[in-house]
């Protein structure tokens, strides 16, 4: 007893709440029971948390329901008591299950997220509509009816905020409170108070649940889609326009006027760009950028560029940008417009000359390697005349000075304390785009934040290791006068037992140890597409792992699992035999084969089936019967039975057949209607007059989780391949229903795992699977 006591009082409920509580055994078991499920979903139960599962424990009618509503509670996607209640009232009168999720979550706010933005504006609403009133009244109007009002409009809102939001509004309206303000009104005649005054009560209960908060704290971002994330960090962003109010913003007297101009291009909107270098494949951590610049924009009605940063036409290559777009739009997203940093050659050689003209910039004769690193020597160069800077950068351009013997660099020290960065260099390399009409090229620090500008982008997000050329994207912005945007930083997205480097990727390649960039057992978006990772798992996973500006490692567990959560819902089952034995029934009931109707997911029939073939003969895998019984063993033995999946048969060894070897090449049995027969052990898979495909088997590539840490792999990351990371079955069998499948198709192969069939499969003449992920994490090879 004094366990419980402890137990309940851990959960948040107060002692003599707890007490009460032990004398009801049947709420009291019930509470316990709710409390070890909601457990499984969480690591830790807070007072708040405990409250809400206290009160679905004592007001539940439907037990049945019990793990279903805990599980919403315990994963903070009811937060408050009005979810609660709703979720309550609905499953009362949705009594049939199964129970309809969307319709479910949509009933009780599950993922609503309401903007500042949008309490702003409903309480804007209804004070303009009773404005008249309140000059009048003045604060002795009733607030209360403000609040229902504007809660009204927007349900789910946290009701604090909307309070502060019209006591905010009121005070901007009516100025602060006068002595008459603060004179009680006069009652009227024959109103009753205290207890007795009804009405009062009710308002309090009101004003209760009105400040009751529906938002989710950010500790719960897990739970959460990246939308609402997105949409909850609008609120850290500064607003469209507002980007002087952005710690480390740098005004001038021209800011304001060139935001006011920025403000009316955008509309007031986000614009947000995406500006990968085309001189390779995305990976796993573009993902997050991607979902981060494209949903930002999304999740608060704006627009997202793409934009090619082609500044370097040594590395460019045509099939990186055909790479890019498709990888962009298979995570779901459109680009608003597709632009290239060279789209704007002319404008930024313009604001080069412009910048040299100020004496912000000129011409230098260092060697790179002389300039490199944080402690070069000064520049003999740096106060030349500008007319002799303009006239040389004039040459560069003109292609009279030869590469290396010259470039152009900015007057500013770096937040890091590199001194004057390049902005322009010489490259006799014709462009993809512009031919040969450049022989000079801006570097990143000099076409970034232009770029940026001449988009009018109002929030620039890059990774971490940028933070340092924040001082130098504003710098250049102000030291032309043109518009500047704010620069954030978020982490980047790091994955254990992997590389991404581009150039290690490419020695991977050329040393036959993966076949390509979109071999499946790397980390590329190409790679994780063929392997069968489906675009919206990717996604899950980066809303996952937070809108966070930490630089975090993630172990790949959790990615596969978000296959795993989403596969087990999109992927219809199929039966696949990955080493086959053949069994033939004696006395099967049919002359020629039995159409079986299998449903392509068994928990949710009404999704649709398939139908295989029931014959004579039929393969098993070779697991699945031992000659020798041992202890907890539970398929087929000669001396226990086995059932068939699906086929409503049980079968049982009638006898072997064996090859000169030795080796068992048949089993021949009997069967009987799993109806008549006794309750076999377990139910296996099978396959009859199948189609054959190969199938890929994938391990991870690397041993440890830092292959390229010199401490923990000495040898290089070369050296720390798996071998094995690449298991080849050519002769498996699949059940027939699956032989018209397309590439990219994906399947559960029931008792084994998810496999997406490869494109290989185009060119050969047989389908071709790759194993996704296994069933479990816990798996291992099927082998």
């Amino acid at each position: 007893m004094a366990d419980t006591l402890d137990l309940f009082v851990s959960v948040g409920l107060s002692e003599q709440k707890a007490k009460e509580t032990l004398k009801n055994d049947v709420l009291t078991g019930e509470l316990k029971n709710i409390i070890n499920k909601a457990r499984k979903h969480c690591s830790t139960i807070d007072k708040s948390m405990g409250v809400l599962l206290y009160g679905m424990a004592t007001r539940l009618k439907s037990k049945g329901r019990a793990n279903f509503l805990t599980e919403y509670i315990a994963t903070k996607k009811i937060t408050t008591e009005l979810q609660l209640q709703s979720a309550l009232d609905y499953v009362k009168s949705h009594p049939v299950d199964p129970v309809d999720v969307p319709d479910f979550e949509e009933s009780c706010g599950v993922g609503v997220v309401v903007t500042p933005e949008q309490i702003e504006e409903a309480v804007e609403e209804v004070i303009n509509q009773y404005k008249q009133d309140l000059l009048q009244k003045r604060y002795h109007f009733n607030i209360g009816m403000l609040m229902g009002k504007a809660r009204g409009k927007l349900k789910w809102a946290d009701g604090k905020a909307i309070k502060n939001e019209i006591d905010m509004q009121i005070l901007d309206l009516l100025g602060p409170k006068t002595d008459a303000d603060k004179e009680k009104p006069v009652k009227a005649k024959g109103a009753k108070t205290g207890k007795d005054n009804v009405p009062k009560k009710l308002a309090n209960m009101v004003n209760a649940v009105q400040d009751e908060g529906s938002g989710v704290s950010m500790n719960g971002e897990e739970t959460r889609s990246l939308m609402e994330q997105l949409r909850g960090h609008a609120v850290n962003f500064h607003k469209t326009g507002e980007n002087y109010k952005t710690e480390g913003y740098v005004v001038t007297p021209m800011t304001m006027e060139l935001l006011k101009e920025h403000v009316k291009a955008v509309e007031g909107k986000v614009w947000t760009r995406f500006p990968p270098e085309p001189n390779g494949i995305l990976h796993i951590g573009h993902a997050k950028a991607i979902n981060f610049n494209f949903g930002y924009a999304r999740a608060n009605g704006g627009v997202c560029y793409l934009r090619y940063d082609d500044t370097n036409p040594e590395k460019e290559e045509e099939k990186y940008f055909t790479g890019i777009r498709e990888m962009v739009e298979w995570l779901g997203y459109k680009p608003w417009k597709i632009t290239h940093s060279s789209d704007y050659f002319h404008e930024l050689h313009a604001l080069a000359v412009e910048l040299i003209k100020r004496d912000q910039a000129y011409v230098c004769h260092q060697k790179l390697e002389e300039i490199r690193g944080h402690n070069p020597p000064p520049s003999p160069w740096r106060n030349r005349p500008i007319q002799e800077s303009l006239r040389l950068f004039e040459d560069m351009r003109k292609g009279k000075i030869a590469e290396g013997e010259a470039t152009v660099r900015m007057k500013h020290i770096m937040e890091d304390g590199k001194v004057d960065p390049v902005a322009y260099r010489i490259k006799f390399t014709p462009h993809h785009r512009t031919g040969d009409e450049w022989c000079i090229y801006p570097t990143y620090d000099f076409t970034h934040c232009l770029c940026d500008s001449l988009e009018n982008i109002t929030h620039s997000l890059c990774t971490k290791e940028f933070q340092a050329r924040r001082s130098s994207y504003y710098w250049l912005c102000n030291a032309l006068d043109v518009y500047c945007p704010v620069q954030w930083e978020y982490g980047r997205l790091n994955l254990y037992y992997t590389v991404v480097s581009k150039r290690k990727i490419v020695k991977l390649i050329t040393e036959g140890i993966v076949r390509d960039w979109d071999d499946p057992r790397l980390f590329t978006l190409t790679a994780l597409r063929r392997r069968g990772f489906p675009p919206e798992a990717i996604n899950n996973f980066c809303a996952k792992v937070g809108v966070t500006m930490a630089q975090v490692t993630i172990d790949p567990t959790l990615l596969e699992s978000c296959v795993r959560d989403e596969l087990n819902v999109t992927a219809p089952r199929a039966m696949a035999v990955m080493e086959p034995l053949k069994v033939t029934i004696t006395n099967f009931p049919s002359d020629k084969a039995i159409d079986i109707d299998v449903p392509d997911f068994p928990a949710e029939p009404s999704k649709g089936s398939h139908k295989v073939k029931f014959a004579k003969t039929l393969y098993i895998e070779k697991t699945d019967f031992k000659e020798n019984m041992e202890k907890g063993y539970r398929r087929l033995t000669p001396d226990q039975p086995v059932g068939l999946r699906h086929a409503g048969y049980v079968i049982k060894l009638e006898s072997m057949v064996k090859d000169k070897k030795g080796e068992l090449t048949e089993l021949k049995v009997t069967c009987q209607k799993a109806d008549q027969a006794e309750k076999p052990k377990a139910f296996i898979h099978w396959v009859s007059e199948p189609v054959s495909c190969e199938i890929r088997l994938y391990e991870r590539l690397f041993k440890h989780k830092h292959p390229e840490d010199p401490e923990e792999v000495p040898g290089g990351f070369l050296t720390d391949c798996n071998k094995d990371s690449l298991t080849v079955i050519p002769g498996a069998l699949l059940d027939a229903s699956v032989k018209s499948a397309k590439v990219y198709d994906k399947f559960q192969f029931e008792r084994i795992g998810y496999f997406s069939v490869d494109p290989d499969s185009a060119k050969s003449d047989k389908l071709v699977f790759n194993r996704t992920v296994n069933l479990k994490e816990d798996a291992g090879k099927n082998v």
